[in-house]
């Protein structure tokens, strides 16, 4: 199962996230679910680091763990990128089940 963790302020606003562990939907390579995971989270990570000039710090691994955070206070741009991030996962989760892919919120 992937587990998919947005870190919120107590006034709603994004920190980071992450993201780990694999679907088991199907056989590699051919899991659609961490396929469209993998595509919303480099995404979104490649979006904020060109697209807007919020100040980040990531780490990976090749096991498919993926940590973001904003080193910085985040623009509004880092805002809605995460949201759609969040917006996205959510609706893959409740589209294909929860056993495959969950969403978690912690408070930071």
């Amino acid at each position: 199962m992937i587990k998919a963790t947005f870190y919120k302020t107590i006034d709603d606003r994004y920190k980071g996230f992450s993201v780990s562990g694999h679907a088991g939907y199907a056989k590699a390579g051919k899991d659609i679910i961490c396929a469209s995971v993998s595509a919303l989270v480099i995404n979104t990570v490649n979006s904020i680091e060109n697209l807007t000039s919020n100040k980040t710090e990531v780490e990976c691994d090749e096991g498919g763990m993926i940590k973001f955070k904003f080193a910085d206070e985040s623009d509004e741009k880092g805002q809605l990128l995460v949201d759609a991030l969040c917006f996205g996962l959510t609706e893959i989760s409740n589209e294909h089940g929860h056993n495959y892919l969950k969403v978690y919120f912690k408070e930071v």
